[in-house]
Formats: C-alpha cells, sequence, structure tokens
C-alpha cells in the first residue's frame, strides 16, 4: 500500500478514540474500584507493603511491572482527585476519579492502536491496488482490531486495561513478522512483567524462538540441522527476557518478598471456575456434573441432603467439590493443558513455517490453555479472538474460524453486562461489529462460496435463541427466584460448544499444514 493510502488510519483511530469517551458515564464493575484501590496502594504505600497491603479485599495480584504501571498512574491521578489515592476510601467513585480513571485506558489504548498499524503493515495483500481502500486487507484488520467488541466492552465499559496489554501482545507478534525477533521477545518479557495471564501463549513463544531463531537453519525436508545452532543467539534472547524479569522481580527478591509475590499472582485456592463461567471444558464437566446430580436425585441414586452445597454459579470465587464426577485439582488442569497444545509446539518444532505458523500456534496455545486452565476468566477468550484476526483477512479458512469464534466468544461476554440500561448498548454493538466482520470478510474471500458451512450458521443462529431466553423471557419468569444461575449456565454451556469446535477446527488448518512445504 502506498504511504498516503493509510491516510485513512488516523480518522480511524481518533474515531473510535472518541466513541469511547461517550460511556466514561457507563455502568463499571468491580474492576473499576480494584484499580482505584491500586493506585492507592502503590502511591500511599511503600514498595516493601504492595504485595502485603490487604485491608481491602482488592489485594494486588498484577505483576511488579503492571504495580509501577499504577504507581506512574497515581502520580497523574492526583492531580484530579487526590482523595482517590487513599486507602480507606472504600468504593469511592467522585467524577473526578472516574473521569481520570476512564481517561487513563482510552490514552493507554494508544499502544493498541501502534500496535494495530504495526499489524496491518504485516498483513500480505496480492491485490490491493485494484480494491479500494475500504476493501482491503489492511483496513479491514483496522476495523476488527480497533472496533472489536469484546475489547471494548470490557475495557470502556466493564473497566479494565486489556487494550494497553494486548497492545504489547500484537506488537510483539508484528515484530516477529518482520522477523525481528530479539524485539518480539522484549516486548513478550515486557508482557509477562504487565500480566501473567499471558504464560497461556508463552510455551508458543519459548518453543518458537528456540528453534526458528536459535538454530539458523533447517535440512530440506524442514528438520533440525543441530550444526546451526547459535550458542550467541541463545544468549542475546536469554539476556533480554532476564533483563526484563530482573528488572520487574529483583526489588522484591532483594527484600526476600519473591513468595508473597507470587502467592498473590498464582492463588491456587480459588475455584475451578471463574464466577461468571468461561466457556470451556470445564463449563461442559460442571454442567454435566449437574445434569447427573438432578438425575440421580429424581431417580432416587442420590441423597440431595448428602449432596455438596457450594454453588458453582453464585458468583464467588471458592473451592468447591462436585457431585458425582470426580473434582479436577489444579494439576489435573496444568496436564489436560499440556496435553492440548503440546501437538501444536511439537508441530512448529518439527517443521516450522515461518512467523505465520508461530502465530498459529499460539492461537492453540491460548486456545488450550482457556479450554483447560484452572479458574479462566471469561476475557482471556479475548487473546485467541484479538491475533485471530490477522489471519483472518489473509486465509479464507481462517476467516471462518474467526466468524465462529469471535461471534460465540464476544456474546459469551454478555454476563459481563447485567444491567437493563446496558442491554440495548451490548446488543446494538455487538450486531454492528458483527455484521461489520461477516460482510467484509465475505467480500475479501468473494469467489469460493460461504466462509461458514450449514451447521456453524444454524449453530450461531442458535445464539439469537440463547438470548432470548437469557436477556427477555427468563427475567419474566417464575424461573428468575429458584433457578438464578440459568441463564449464565446456558449461556456457557452453549458457547463452549461453538469455542471447542472452533478449537478443534483451527487445529485441523495446524495438522493439514504438515504435509504442505515450509513456509520462509
Amino acid at each position: 500500500m502506498a504511504a498516503d493510502g493509510w491516510s485513512w488510519f488516523p480518522v480511524l483511530a481518533a474515531g473510535v478514540s472518541l466513541f469511547k469517551c461517550l460511556f466514561i458515564s457507563s455502568y463499571r464493575s468491580t474492576d473499576f474500584e480494584v484499580h482505584r484501590n491500586w493506585l492507592a496502594i502503590t502511591h500511599s504505600l511503600p514498595v516493601s507493603r504492595w504485595y502485603h497491603e490487604n485491608s481491602s479485599e482488592w489485594t494486588l495480584d498484577y505483576p511488579p511491572l503492571f504495580a509501577w504501571f499504577e504507581f506512574g498512574l497515581s502520580h497523574v491521578a492526583r492531580h484530579f482527585d487526590g482523595d482517590m489515592l487513599l486507602l480507606h476510601k472504600q468504593n469511592y467513585a467522585s467524577p473526578p476519579t472516574v473521569l481520570f480513571q476512564r481517561l487513563s485506558v482510552i490514552v493507554t489504548d494508544g499502544v493498541f492502536i501502534l500496535a494495530t498499524r504495526e499489524c496491518c503493515r504485516c498483513v500480505q495483500t496480492q491485490k490491493a491496488s485494484q480494491k479500494a481502500v475500504l476493501s482491503q486487507p489492511p483496513f479491514i484488520l483496522a476495523v476488527l482490531l480497533l472496533w472489536n467488541f469484546g475489547l471494548f466492552i470490557v475495557d470502556h465499559i466493564h473497566f479494565q486495561y486489556n487494550g494497553f496489554l494486548f497492545g504489547f501482545l500484537l506488537l510483539s507478534v508484528a515484530k516477529h513478522l518482520q522477523a525481528q525477533h530479539l524485539q518480539g521477545a522484549l516486548l513478550f518479557a515486557v508482557l509477562l512483567n504487565l500480566k501473567h495471564i499471558y504464560l497461556y501463549v508463552a510455551p508458543a513463544y519459548g518453543v518458537y524462538l528456540l528453534r526458528s531463531y536459535c538454530f539458523t537453519e533447517s535440512s530440506t525436508d524442514g528438520g533440525i540441522r543441530w550444526r546451526s545452532f547459535s550458542l550467541l543467539r541463545l544468549l542475546a534472547l536469554g539476556s533480554v527476557v532476564m533483563a526484563v524479569c530482573g528488572l520487574s522481580f529483583g526489588p522484591f527478591i532483594v527484600m526476600g518478598q519473591l513468595p508473597q509475590v507470587l502467592s498473590r499472582l498464582f492463588p491456587f485456592k480459588r475455584g475451578l471456575c471463574h464466577a461468571y463461567w468461561a466457556p470451556n471444558a470445564w463449563a461442559l464437566y460442571n454442567a454435566l456434573d449437574k445434569v447427573l446430580a438432578t438425575v440421580g436425585v429424581r431417580l432416587k441414586l442420590l441423597k440431595e441432603a448428602e449432596l455438596p452445597q457450594a454453588s458453582m454459579t453464585g458468583g464467588l470465587v471458592q473451592e468447591f467439590q462436585h457431585s458425582v464426577l470426580p473434582s479436577v485439582s489444579p494439576s489435573v488442569t496444568l496436564v489436560c493443558t499440556l496435553l492440548s497444545i503440546l501437538p501444536a509446539l511439537a508441530s512448529i518444532w518439527r517443521r516450522p513455517r515461518g512467523a505465520r505458523g508461530f502465530l498459529r500456534c499460539l492461537l492453540l496455545c491460548a486456545l488450550g490453555s482457556f479450554m483447560f486452565g484452572w479458574h479462566v476468566h471469561e476475557k482471556a477468550i479475548l487473546i485467541a479472538i484479538l491475533p485471530l484476526s490477522i489471519l483472518a483477512v489473509e486465509s479464507r479458512e481462517d476467516a471462518g474460524i474467526f466468524l465462529l469464534l469471535s461471534t460465540t466468544g464476544h456474546y459469551s461476554l454478555f454476563p459481563l453486562l447485567f444491567t437493563p440500561t446496558e442491554l440495548p448498548i451490548k446488543v446494538c454493538l455487538m450486531l454492528m461489529f458483527s455484521l461489520f466482520s461477516f460482510c467484509a470478510l465475505r467480500k475479501l474471500h468473494s469467489g469460493d462460496g460461504s466462509l461458514l458451512h450449514p451447521l456453524e450458521v444454524a449453530y450461531l443462529l442458535g445464539l439469537g435463541m440463547v438470548a432470548l431466553f437469557s436477556e427477555v423471557l427468563f427475567p419474566l419468569s417464575p424461573w428468575k427466584q429458584r433457578l438464578p444461575f440459568l441463564p449464565l449456565l446456558a449461556t456457557s454451556v452453549y458457547c463452549s460448544v461453538g469455542v471447542s469446535y472452533s478449537f478443534l477446527r483451527l487445529y485441523a488448518t495446524l495438522l493439514r499444514s504438515d504435509s504442505k512445504p515450509k513456509q520462509h
């Protein structure tokens, strides 16, 4: 694309930034108070007490680099309202506080905007000059990223800083696509020290960099040439990662607080599932357990009084026991996760297919961890949806997978916005994003039939029936008092099927490519 062909990008970025400002006064979740409390902790207390402070239930549980990020924000926050930086100000949300925190998310999204531009520059276009700007892959990708429905409602209504974090992830991916591997590794190391949930995709980074960066050559059939191993490159790579981790954790290691920090980052006493069930394998497992328990009681095979009383959908972060099926421990979820991503890692080790092969492996690691991880947050589905956008504008098959996964994954976020005021907002925003995705990708990949199979279309239409039941019919029914968890159960279980199918279909594309020539 010609240099002057990018004049649309600043307009698009400015438009989405202004649109976010319209939601400054909208509903916000408890995450708003979480981050306000972190501002107060990092501003009011010495570093040695950051990970010990527990006067509020919203304790600091992100890695140290994010704590320093909050510390930096706190010095700007004091110019808006100094009271927000007081620890005893629980649930403090003055208008200046709301304005500052909302604007801080919008401003730090600048990292995401920069990352989007870099990713758009990496898109492979063969016939871009024959199409109008609005039909070109870079423009479509920019809209899919900048106007992503899930990221928008999670950050700018629910409230978090995911755009800032995803900016580092996409910048890292872009650097690998540009063959700037050390820069990509540096950015990912920074990201891991900002939020450790991105450990989900760390195996893809580790295997890819070792195989395709530290080994400088491959044989004609794609196998390893052991003599091409570069110790210098391994040392450079290790130095980059260790330097970032040292800067992040070093002060806490010196103070002898590393165990305390790690206990905050990995609180395994939390339950198998998050309060809002993520649409993964454990949602299906939990649902099956509930069905078996209900049938067992009806058939008088089980005594209801003897069943565990802890609710798995009550909104609490807690440990619980399954009623019929064996209870799942963190070690079981770890084994399942590793088994689910092992074929993808083995594939890019045996036969690397360039940075796009790495990107496909990254997606599978993200989905495998989402499907089988411990206490997975529903918002983690975005770790797969956003990078998949890059492949969707380049490949017809990936476009179909993207439509399935994004539609299903985005709908699974609906329970995050549960107030009646937000119902028309989330419905309209998702419909607009989905319509653009379907129309733009269908036009981009036109000429070879539908992007989705009839059964896939039928499944997506079924989401409308689930939404009608959950958002309209159920609140008016007598079941609302007796079975308050039913809409969440229906949403999670139905979406779990779509996410699982997308995971398997994406895996099939990787395994089929094993028989194709290696990409350089």
